[in-house]
């Protein structure tokens, strides 16, 4: 079994590594001196980029191969015994990403790891416990902390949620280096402001840093939001020093459309002038994040000054709180396609400390092999059930074991507590519940890197 895991990883590993799109959106030209740099490396940074620090290239490309999962409990429980392959000079950081459901927390994990191992869902609550993933680039060691999105009591009794739901973001922020506040841009509900349940969790551990990450940008037309988003989402604070943002926005004359409205200043003009720059938006139609808007940026700027030292910011303060004024950093992405995730990747390794490797560089994810598969298979549900109806299904695993020709077979019955959701799940023909079990095996080869037959049945619970 492990000659056959070592040749599909090798197999995997001579087709080429993970190749990522460049996403730079933002035409640097505000002066160096208008941001002092965060600690290691922040110059690769969203608010470097606009504040025209050049980024720190890495040596080489961080897509390096990462390693299969194995296919059975008994050797990825034997990889996760083992004693960590520690390097001459070990450094680790782990990672925890909280934010509201479905800002795009599994998804970002997954393009860190470099394989899909944590479940993806339009619809919320598609991760239903922390789980870790783990990558290795040289002698660094991240961990990732893969956490359910952060709810409330009633929003989980709704949803019929496991108590897990509600205590492992808040025992992953306990064993965390470094948090990420993932949003999604493109919510324009939700976008301008973080949710009290981030907000308490972040004001709980202050002394963890944080860093905003800013999700989706790919879906933004109007990329001048993003500047008015930052104020709002900071509280107008960034590193320890405050944000002064000023825009002014020329009108096309070739369009009829409204020019957009001012960006707010986050502060107002202290007794100095600060120092003038701009924010345009880069013109290239290559860029895949190129803005469609019929206005542009013509001037528009972000200049800090020194912030009146910390407070502490208990439950009265959080009521009237929008943002969170202790973020170290800000990144602009978009994570499903992989946009601008190597820039924040190369900041997490930077970032990491000296210390011992928690796990060996063979592992991949904390997760079983069988709690891999049915994650997938369950997201597959989610996205093809309407409303509650996925939430109700169990799933047990009938069938797991390896064929005469090495490929993996997999038999699962799905569980319906009712007659009508079983003809939704199976479909007109068997339509729905055989395109699931076809994805789901797709996906399960890309994780072990080896032939997949899944095989799903359908019943009533009894």
């Amino acid at each position: 079994m492990a000659a056959a895991r070592a040749l599909r990883w090798a197999a995997r590993a001579a087709a080429g590594p993970l190749r990522m799109r460049p996403g730079c959106f933002l035409e640097r030209c505000v002066p160096r001196a208008a941001l002092l740099p965060a600690r290691g490396g922040g110059s690769s940074s969203a608010l470097g980029s606009i504040l025209g620090i050049p980024a720190e290239q890495p040596s080489q490309a961080l897509g390096q191969h990462p390693p299969p999962v194995a296919t059975n409990r008994e050797e990825q429980d034997r990889l996760l015994q083992d004693q960590p392959d520690q390097p001459q000079n070990p450094k680790v950081l782990r990672i925890a990403i909280i934010g509201a459901p479905n800002a795009g927390k599994s998804t970002l994990s997954n393009q860190l790891l470099g394989r899909k191992v944590f479940p993806v869902s339009r619809k919320v609550h598609t991760t239903r416990c922390k789980a870790r993933g783990v990558v290795t680039y040289e002698d660094t060691q991240l961990i990732i902390l893969d956490t359910p999105g952060l709810t409330s009591p009633l929003k989980a009794k709704r949803h019929n949620l496991e108590e897990a739901m509600l205590t492992d973001p808040w025992e992953s922020m306990k064993q965390a280096d470094l948090v990420l506040v993932l949003v999604d841009v493109s919510d324009h509900w939700t976008r301008n402001s973080l949710s009290k349940e981030v907000l308490k969790v972040l004001s709980e551990f202050p002394q963890i840093p944080s860093v905003l990450v800013l999700n989706k940008v790919d879906r933004l037309k109007k990329k001048y939001i993003l500047l008015e988003l930052v104020t709002e989402l900071t509280e107008g604070i960034v590193g320890g020093k405050k944000l002064e943002a000023r825009s002014a926005f020329k009108h096309n004359s070739s369009s009829p459309a409204k020019a957009p409205p001012q960006t707010p200043e986050a502060f107002p003009p202290g007794s100095r002038t600060p120092e003038s720059g701009c924010l345009q938006r880069e013109e290239q139609e290559a860029s895949s994040l190129d803005n469609s808007s019929d206005m542009r940026a013509s001037e528009s700027g972000l200049l800090t000054e020194e912030a009146q030292g910390s407070k502490h910011y208990g439950p009265r303060d959080l009521k009237n709180m929008r943002g969170w004024p202790g973020f170290q950093e800000i990144f602009m992405l978009a994570a499903l396609h992989g946009e601008e995730v190597d820039t924040l990747k190369q900041y997490l390794l930077m970032q990491a400390k000296p210390g011992p490797w928690e796990f060996h560089s063979g592992v991949l994810t904390s997760q079983s092999p069988q709690e891999i598969c049915d994650n997938i298979i369950r997201e597959k549900i989610l996205e093809y059930l309407p409303l509650e109806v996925p939430y109700g299904v169990t799933q047990v695993t009938e069938m797991w074991e390896e064929g005469p020709s090495g490929e993996l077979l997999i038999v699962q019955n799905l569980l319906v507590p009712r007659k009508s959701h079983m003809m939704m799940l199976i479909g007109r023909g068997g339509k729905v519940v055989s395109r699931i079990a076809q994805e789901a095996g797709q996906d399960l080869m890309n994780v072990f890197l080896c032939d997949v037959r899944l095989k799903l049945k359908v019943e009533m619970k009894s």
